[in-house]
């Protein structure tokens, strides 16, 4: 009898595991690298860098670490946990918003026709 690996974890643990795919497929997005490529590089079917994204609690470590290394060689796991990547960095800087100051009274006037 077949037992899928989400049925026998708790929710706090599935959770976990899409936590940690989210990661990955963030760190893949801010380093730009295409999800094909980075199957390429790792050695891993483009099937199971979706499943490794999608946080499919199934699929063994040394999945995860080879792609983690193809997406940005040389990082390590608690690197992606703490997110200390500066691709990571910048992808955030880029994603918050500007506050916008009022205009002064000259700048509004100066608006009025």
């Amino acid at each position: 009898m077949k037992v899928t690996q989400s049925t026998m974890l708790s929710s706090r643990q599935r959770e976990e595991c899409a936590r940690l795919g989210a990661r990955l497929a963030r760190l893949r997005t801010a380093r730009k690298v295409k999800q094909t490529d980075a199957a390429l590089r790792s050695g891993l079917s483009r099937n199971t860098v979706y499943r490794l994204e999608k946080g499919e609690p199934g699929l063994a470590l040394g999945q995860i670490l080879r792609y983690l290394d193809a997406i940005a060689p040389g990082s390590t796991l608690l690197d992606l946990l703490a997110e200390t990547d500066p691709a990571l960095l910048t992808l955030e800087a880029r994603e918050k918003t500007q506050r916008v100051r009022d205009m002064t009274a000259a700048e509004l006037d100066e608006l009025r026709f």
